[in-house]
């Protein structure tokens, strides 16, 4: 065999050893990819607590992403230009998503169940508002 025939052989090895290796690891990271996507399928989703209204007041996808940047607005322009409206208050949102015990009164933050620990706990977010505001309505007092 001459030394150019023997030369073409190898190298036709050599890029049939690099082909193999390519489609072996497509089909490792497609086997990846599918068990990722299975656990991820399967992992547990908060039971998030309806509120009392018939509709949010932002769409409930926007909230769950922003609600934050919502309460901190809020706060600004509350606190520092004396401006208050109810829609995107704490205290509205304490309103409506009040969650009962079993004898029917609000529970507070540190109950596992109350409707902000519900996502926070879940994501591993510390929740620091309450720790200057209310976590539930406060009662109603009648006259």
């Amino acid at each position: 065999m001459s030394k150019s025939t023997n030369r073409q052989a190898v190298t036709r090895r050599s890029d049939a050893g690099k082909t193999k290796f390519w489609y072996r690891l497509a089909y490792l990271l497609i086997i990846i990819g599918v068990m990722s996507m299975t656990a991820y399928a399967a992992a547990p989703y908060p039971d998030v607590p309806k509120g009392k209204g018939d509709q949010c007041v932002e769409d409930t996808e926007f909230m769950r992403a922003n609600h934050m940047e919502l309460l901190l607005h809020q706060r600004d322009e509350t606190m520092h230009r004396g401006i208050r409206t109810k829609k995107h208050s704490l205290k509205n949102c304490m309103e409506c998503h009040v969650v009962t015990d079993e004898s029917n009164r609000p529970v507070s933050a540190e109950n596992p169940k109350h409707f902000c620990r519900v996502c926070h706990d879940y994501a591993a977010v510390s929740i620091d508002c309450f720790e200057c505001h209310a976590s539930k309505p406060r009662a109603k007092q009648s006259n």
